[in-house]
């Protein structure tokens, strides 16, 4: 399976999934159409699916466009029927999904919207996080509660480390000032920052991550305990 990540908007990473055999393919949470069509046109691949992690429009923007120029079938959690338009599949916490090549689980991760899911390819060992998990940071809470975004990452941190992880957003060098703002002490995150600042400077991406990588380094995955985020979430949105 190889993974194409795609920049969207000003900020937004898409991602296209294809199978290299049958040239079939998904498009995680497209932001915008005109990218994925660039791609999809030059490189004569078969787009089938088209993944949505949550429902605001910076994730969604290319749906219909896609839908309707390749037939692709929309997936997206169950109660975001009346906030995703043409949904073909409604998925739930815990769902294996499959088709051919494409195995994931769904992982429902409520915080930063209330219908935000995860799609974890686990015999690829990767995750696509949309806007709950970045590297070295994790999303704003909009439609949730302190306490949904915690039980959320939680459920993340149980992943295999060695996960890929694929995420919404290129916040990575601001969450990482942060990191270190308040966590000076921690090498690992030095090495990490180091690493970060060599790939921008060459223009390239910042993701994937891992999950090792971020279990060692991700400040909000290190809290000790609900009170600890919140004050981090807090420090956080005002940084």
């Amino acid at each position: 399976m190889k993974v194409k990540i795609i920049n969207c908007l000003e900020d937004n990473f898409s991602y296209i999934l294809i199978d290299e055999k049958s040239l079939d393919a998904c498009v995680v949470d497209p932001g915008e159409a005109q990218p994925i069509l660039k791609y999809i046109e030059k490189n004569k691949i078969n787009l089938k699916y088209i993944l949505n992690t949550h429902h605001h429009h910076d994730h969604i923007g290319g749906n219909n466009i896609l839908k309707s120029k390749f037939g692709a079938k929309i997936l997206a959690f169950k109660d975001d029927k009346e906030r995703i338009p043409k949904i073909d599949f409604f998925l739930d916490d815990k769902q294996i999904w499959k088709d051919g090549p494409f195995e994931f689980k769904v992982i429902h991760v409520p915080g930063h919207t209330s219908g935000h899911i995860c799609f974890s390819f686990f015999n690829e060992k990767i995750i696509f996080t949309g806007d709950t998990l970045f590297s070295l940071g994790c999303g704003r809470i909009f439609e949730g509660s302190y306490n949904d975004m915690f039980n959320s990452l939680s459920k993340l941190k149980k992943l295999s480390p060695e996960t890929k992880i694929y995420f919404g957003h290129e916040y990575t060098l601001n969450n990482s000032i942060f990191c270190d703002k308040f966590d000076k002490n921690n090498s690992e995150l030095k090495i990490k920052i180091a690493n970060i600042k060599k790939k921008l400077d060459k223009g390239m991406p910042t993701v994937p991550s891992t999950l090792k990588e971020e279990l060692d380094c991700n400040i909000f995955l290190r809290a000790k305990n609900l009170k600890e985020f919140s004050k981090l979430r807090d420090l956080k949105d005002n940084f």
